[in-house]
């Protein structure tokens, strides 16, 4: 997955930077979300109960649903591995895993749908990321009398509440459950395999102007602490901060992830001549397409960061 943004990138930038926390991680391409998650403010209010979603709104356990819209990459792929994928009748034109997805039909970009195109697809189910960007589009969907649930999945433990709920939604909570189940054991077997090893100290590499990174309020830095990595930025609160090159050569860490694009950019920087990862080559090129939502691969995506930090250890 390339880590250039054009013009156009751009002018979506600009339009979605009041949008809110990972939702645009699931996004493509995979630097571009992150850089719009840096001029977001995470909001996690109203709490949700077991009977409501991320607005606040009851959730209807009720019925089958038969026409499912997907405005969220992470639930689409939720959604295939619930078995519910036959059912979906609409998703965002990022919604590209599995192959299955590309033949749904592409209402936008998840954000401030289109209200009538959704309407159009007769859906008895919307799903949506719970961004205040789409809290209007959930009111006239309810009101349209179409079931429709909010949900944020930005941490590990928001993709298993969000498996559990979708699967008792469309009518299969065993198959949540288990879905859930499976990628908490491969989560657990990298946890397992890396506690008892030093942990490398990691910066991961977002994008250069202006420098961002991967902090404590993203799913990413839960990999990194699940895959046997310390996360130099850690401490700080928000998914995506943005840093001077200053204070990363202050905080002098191991390894950089990376990706494809990024490492070129890092290695053909002059400026980054001063980090010893970098002088020594310790550059880590991270799968972009495992790691760019928190969604069924999360497993996976534990597995290939614990492969860079630990090679040989989840043998």
């Amino acid at each position: 997955m390339a880590f250039e943004v054009s013009t156009q990138d751009a002018l979506t930038l600009q339009a979605f930077s009041s949008t809110e926390n990972a939702f645009l991680f699931s996004c493509r391409p995979f630097a571009l979300a992150v850089i719009m998650l840096a001029a977001c403010a995470p909001s996690r209010e109203p709490q949700p109960s077991a009977q409501s979603d991320d607005f606040g709104d009851p959730i209807s356990f009720g019925g089958r649903p038969s026409r499912i819209v997907s405005l969220n990459p992470a639930t689409t792929d939720l959604l295939f591995a619930l078995g519910a994928g036959a059912r979906l009748v609409g998703r965002t034109h990022w919604d590209l895993y599995p192959d299955s997805a590309k033949f749904v039909p592409d209402m936008g970009s998840g954000l401030r749908p289109n209200i009538e195109a959704v309407l159009g697809a007769r859906p008895d189910l919307v799903v949506l990321y719970a961004s205040q960007d789409n809290r209007n589009a959930a009111t006239q969907f309810r009101a349209a009398g179409v079931n429709t649930i909010s949900l944020k999945i930005d941490h590990i433990a928001d993709f298993h509440r969000a498996s559990v709920l979708l699967g008792r939604i469309i009518g299969d909570s065993i198959r949540g459950q288990v879905v859930s189940d499976s990628v908490a054991r491969t989560i657990d077997r990298v946890v397992n395999a890396t506690k008892a090893l030093k942990k490398p100290r990691v910066f991961w590499h977002i994008w250069d102007a202006p420098l961002i990174t991967i902090a404590a309020g993203s799913y990413l830095h839960e990999l990194i602490v699940i895959a046997g990595g310390e996360n130099v930025y850690g401490e700080l609160p928000d998914p995506s901060p943005t840093v001077s090159i200053e204070d990363v050569l202050r905080r002098n860490p191991d390894y950089f992830i990376t990706g494809p694009e990024g490492a070129i950019k890092v290695r053909g920087d002059a400026r980054w001549a001063a980090a010893p990862a970098v002088k020594a080559g310790r550059i880590l090129i991270a799968d972009t397409i495992l790691v760019g939502r928190p969604s069924v691969r999360l497993g996976e995506a534990a597995v290939s960061l614990a492969a860079l930090l630990h090679p040989g250890a989840l043998r």
